[in-house]
C-alpha cells in the first residue's frame, strides 16, 4: 500500500463533517483533480482547534478587534516576518515579560491587556496547522471552547448557501520532546462542542467526528475540573499559568468568529453583526 492509499483510507470522504489530528490533516483535504481551477469559495472548512493556547488566544484577540496573523514557529523568522507586516510580535509563555501592554500566546496575556494590537503569533501546534491548512487551500476557521456555539452556528449559516461544503475539525495536539504529535483531550474536547453545536444527524459525522462528540460530552458538565486533570492543564499550572486554563474552560462566551483571509484572522463581520 502506498503512502497516497494510506491518505485517501483516512480522508473520511462519505461524511459531511470529518475530525482529524494535528498538521497532517492539511494532507487529508479534498482537492481538485489536476487542472481543474479552485474554486473562489473553498467547499472545505477547516476549524483548527487549539484550546489551552494559540486558538482560544486568537479568538480572545479577534473579539477585542485585532488581527492576529498565525505563523509557523521559528524564532529569528517571526521577528522579520512581524516587522515587515508592521505588527507586534507576540511572545511565547515562557518569555513573557512586561506590563499591561505584553500580549502573547498565553489568553490570560490577552484578556488583561489595556489594547490588543495586530499580532505576528507563532506557535508549533495550533498556528503552525492552521498554515497549512490555508495552504492546502480550504477556508480555515479557529475555534476553542469560549466560541464552539457561535463557529457551530457559523458553519451551519455556511452550509445553508453551499449545502455541499464539508467541515473538517481539526484538534491541534500537542508535541512531545521529540516533536512528535501529542494528541491533547482538551482539543479532542473543544472539537467535540463545536461539532455538537452544529446540531447534524449522526449519519453526517464520520466516526471520528462522533467519538470527539462523545469525548466532550463526557466532560462538559465540569469542563474546568476536566481541564485542570488533563495532562497539558496541569503543565500549565504547575509552571503558573493556572488562569489560561480557568479562561480556555469558559464555554459559549464569546461571539467573535476568527475566519483566516489574506493571512490573518479576524472576527467574520457577518456573524458579528448577526450577533451586535
Amino acid at each position: 500500500m502506498t503512502a497516497a492509499d494510506v491518505l485517501h483510507a483516512h480522508r473520511q470522504q462519505s461524511s459531511v463533517v470529518r475530525c482529524e489530528w494535528g498538521p497532517m490533516a492539511a494532507r487529508l483535504v479534498d482537492r481538485a483533480g489536476k487542472g481543474t481551477p479552485a474554486p473562489s469559495v473553498p467547499r472545505t472548512v477547516a476549524v483548527v482547534v487549539d484550546v489551552l493556547s494559540f486558538t482560544t488566544t486568537v479568538t480572545l484577540a479577534t473579539s477585542r478587534g485585532a488581527r492576529v496573523h498565525p505563523y509557523r514557529w521559528a524564532g529569528d523568522g517571526a521577528r522579520r516576518r512581524a516587522d515587515e507586516l508592521g505588527v507586534q510580535l507576540a511572545a511565547g509563555r515562557d518569555r513573557e515579560q512586561g506590563g499591561p501592554e505584553t500580549v502573547g500566546l498565553s489568553p490570560g496575556s490577552v484578556v488583561t491587556a489595556a489594547t490588543v494590537p495586530d499580532l505576528l503569533l507563532p506557535s508549533p501546534n495550533g498556528s503552525t496547522v492552521a498554515t497549512l491548512l490555508a495552504d492546502a487551500g480550504v477556508q480555515v476557521v479557529a475555534g476553542c471552547l469560549l466560541n464552539a456555539d457561535a463557529v457551530g452556528e457559523w458553519l451551519r449559516a455556511r452550509r445553508a448557501t453551499d449545502p455541499g461544503a464539508t467541515v473538517l475539525v481539526v484538534p491541534a495536539g500537542e508535541r512531545w520532546p521529540d516533536d512528535s504529535l501529542r494528541p491533547a483531550y482538551e482539543d479532542l474536547w473543544g472539537a467535540g462542542a463545536i461539532i455538537a453545536a452544529l446540531d447534524l444527524q449522526p449519519v453526517d459525522l464520520s466516526l471520528e467526528a462522533r467519538m470527539a462528540v462523545a469525548a466532550y460530552r463526557a466532560v462538559e458538565d465540569d469542563l474546568l475540573g476536566a481541564l485542570r486533570e488533563c495532562a497539558s492543564g496541569r503543565e500549565l499550572t504547575h509552571r503558573g499559568y493556572g488562569q489560561d486554563v480557568r479562561i480556555a474552560a469558559e464555554l459559549h462566551t464569546l461571539q467573535a468568529v476568527p475566519v483566516l483571509r489574506d493571512g490573518y484572522f479576524s472576527a467574520d463581520p457577518e456573524s458579528w453583526s448577526a450577533r451586535w
